[in-house]
């Protein structure tokens, strides 16, 4: 299995005290994953794309302790956040066999987003890869003879352990995630870069993200994976994803963009109809979303635009379209969407090539 070769059985050099910073973007699901085993194992298959603005900064302190236990404390913009500090608790117990001197350290865990809190986008993902990165920074310290390759792929499964799709952060521009038989690489374990051909209509692309609903979600993700256990049509969604991951392949080599509207659009509608299905069932969209992928159609169709969207599990809506239409895309989106989104907030991003290190 990939991941024996991430324990470690000793270190050459010894660390007292220090600062270590990474900054990890989010990322947003082309093919969606939702459906997991083991600890973080997806059912499916996934490819994403890496954002590039909306992303976490981690700063992470640690100093030499003779203590038992993992010792640490965790500040959000400044403020200590205790709310957040039983999720940090579970993923050292989870990666400790596989980063041995956590108890050796105690810890101070500052980190800020780019995006606003609370605001939708999803922070688990650049959270958990930002915090497994700066954990692997001290390792390769330890370890110096550590390569890139290593250093990624460690991280990319360090921060699977905290959050699933944290995988999908530390490289880009785009991930795939989860084994499947026609991508040479691929594994449940950790993200790889996608291996084939990518058409230069896929650079730069953009992705603007429309904040309709800033509330907590009604069910978590974690609980909305659970509920596809014994879910009556599990294996013909894991089915249709494995095919769309397979049918993207011609579409990312020859820059297809109608065809990639239609796996994109699909993929995020399964999705949704996915928890809509469930027991007990539920609808995370909201008439708003509703609104505005109807606006969406409505322009694509009276213009010829190649602008799609694309949903996490929540109610907001990930506009995804190439550079050369961002002018006339964000004419669209301020004139007709804006009175869709909470206080008319959104996000401009776009594709990014992955997580860097923050000198301190």
């Amino acid at each position: 299995m990939p991941q024996h070769k991430f324990i470690v059985c000793n270190y050459t050099q010894a660390l007292s005290s220090g600062k270590v910073s990474w900054q990890s973007p989010s990322n947003i699901a082309l093919v969606k994953y939702w459906g997991k085993y083991g600890e973080q194992m997806p059912m499916n298959p996934s490819v994403s794309f890496t954002l590039q603005n909306s992303n976490t900064q981690t700063c992470l302190s640690f100093e030499k302790k003779q203590s038992e236990g993992f010792e640490f404390e965790v500040f959000l913009d400044g403020k200590r956040e205790v709310s957040f500090e039983p999720k940090i608790q579970k993923f050292f117990e989870r990666v400790e066999v596989y980063l041995p001197f956590l108890k050796n350290f105690k810890f101070k865990i500052e980190t800020t987003n780019s995006f606003p809190h609370s605001s939708g986008i999803a922070s688990s993902a650049s959270g958990m890869s930002a915090l497994a990165l700066c954990l692997m920074d001290m390792e390769r310290q330890m370890q110096p003879a550590i390569t890139t390759d290593y250093f990624n792929e460690k991280a990319s499964f360090l921060a699977r352990l905290g959050s699933g799709s944290a995988c999908r952060s530390v490289e880009g521009p785009l991930i795939v995630w989860g084994e499947h038989a026609e991508i040479n690489g691929s594994n449940n374990c950790f993200g790889i870069k996608y291996p084939f051909d990518v058409h230069q209509n896929f650079n730069d692309y953009q992705d603007t993200i429309l904040l309709v609903d800033k509330g907590e979600k009604q069910v978590s993700s974690t609980l909305g994976h659970d509920l596809m256990l014994d879910h009556p049509f599990a294996e013909q969604r894991f089915r249709q994803a494995k095919e769309n991951l397979l049918k993207l392949r011609p579409v990312f080599k020859n820059g297809d963009l109608s065809e990639f509207i239609k796996i994109v659009e699909s993929e995020a509608l399964s999705l949704h109809a996915m928890m809509m299905t469930s027991m007990p069932y539920f609808i995370l969209m909201k008439p708003n979303t509703l609104e505005i992928i109807n606006r969406i159609w409505k322009f694509r169709d009276e213009t010829g635009s190649k602008v799609c969207f694309t949903l996490d599990a929540g109610a907001n809506v990930h506009v995804l379209y190439p550079k050369l239409e961002k002018d006339n895309v964000l004419h669209f989106i301020k004139k007709e969407l804006l009175q869709y989104c909470k206080n008319g907030e959104f996000i401009e991003d776009e594709v990014g090539l992955g997580a860097t290190n923050i000198l301190v």
